[in-house]
C-alpha cells in the first residue's frame, strides 16, 4: 500500500527524470539503496556521473523543497554515492556529483515548477 507521501515522491522522482532527461541526462538507476542511505536518481551527463536528490512539495507553506536538504542528510547522500560508484566501475565516467532538483506542485491546475540546481550537495 502506498501512502500519499509516497505516491508525492514517486510522481516528483517521474517528473525530475523527464526532465533532466530532455536536458540530454541519461538515466542509470532510481531508488539505489545501501545501508547509509538511498539515492532517489543516478544519471549521466556526458561522463559524469550525476547523483539526483529530488524534493517534492506541495506549494511552499511547509518551506521551499529545496532547502530541505540538511547536513545530515547531504552526508548521508555523499556517503551512498561513494558507495554506488565503487560498486559500479563499469560506468565509465570521470567524475561525480550531486544536484538536486526541487518539484513544487502549484494549486489549481497549473503544472508543477522543476527547478535543477548542479552541485548542490559538495564535501567540505
Amino acid at each position: 500500500m502506498t501512502t500519499p507521501k509516497i505516491r508525492l515522491g514517486r510522481g516528483g522522482e517521474d517528473l525530475a527524470r523527464s526532465y533532466l532527461e530532455k536536458q540530454g541526462y541519461i538515466f542509470v538507476a532510481a531508488n539505489w539503496r545501501w545501508r547509509s542511505g538511498e539515492l532517489d536518481l543516478v544519471m549521466r551527463d556526458g561522463k559524469v556521473l550525476v547523483i539526483v536528490e529530488v524534493k517534492t512539495r506541495h506549494g511552499e507553506a511547509a518551506g521551499r523543497a529545496e532547502e530541505a536538504i540538511s547536513f545530515a542528510q547531504g552526508k548521508r547522500i555523499l556517503n551512498t554515492a561513494e558507495r554506488f560508484v565503487m560498486e559500479h566501475p563499469d560506468l565509465d565516467i570521470i567524475g561525480w556529483r550531486v544536484d538536486l532538483v526541487a518539484v513544487t506542485y502549484e494549486r489549481g491546475d497549473h503544472p508543477a515548477r522543476v527547478t535543477h540546481w548542479a552541485d548542490a550537495v559538495v564535501t567540505g
